[in-house]
């Protein structure tokens, strides 16, 4: 029974984003919809693909799940909860002390996390200069707008 709450969650995820495509503002120039083919063809892709994997897992539903044992044991269960928590704190704060930042502190939150505090040096300079360069390349060079 396990297995069919991915795929589930998958249709769900589809689903949602496809209603939500669909709420997306016209374009004032060219053509109105324009903004709305790719998100929507995402949308219908994933919706389509999670109904092709509950069907094979439905298939499979009275097997053993291993992989959810394998998902259970050790470190993993911490590491999906810290990587969830970091990654919503840094949606929190993406618009309110802007991408640099936020990305420099989400990096190196997950860079310690998976790392560990021994290698804190390379966490720091991977997660700033990661930081730095990807804001350099869009702000500078590409005159993209980032918070």
């Amino acid at each position: 029974m396990y297995r069919l709450i991915l795929p589930l969650i998958f249709f769900l995820l589809g689903a949602g984003f496809l209603i939500s495509t669909f709420n997306l503002p016209k374009a004032r120039l060219g053509d109105p919809y324009g903004p709305i083919y790719f998100p929507a063809i995402l949308g219908v892709l994933l919706v389509v693909l999670s109904i092709i994997y509950f069907i094979e897992e439905w298939k499979q539903r009275g097997d053993k799940f291993p992989e959810l044992e394998l998902l259970l044991k050790g470190r993993t269960p911490f590491l999906l909860i810290s990587t969830l928590v970091i990654s919503l704190i840094y949606a929190f704060l993406f618009e309110r002390v802007g991408f640099l930042i936020s990305t420099i502190f989400f990096l190196g939150g997950l860079l310690f996390l998976i790392n560990g505090r021994k290698k804190w040096m390379t966490n720091i300079i991977v997660a700033v200069s990661f930081s730095v360069i990807t804001w350099y390349s869009f702000a500078v060079l590409l005159k993209v707008s980032l918070p």
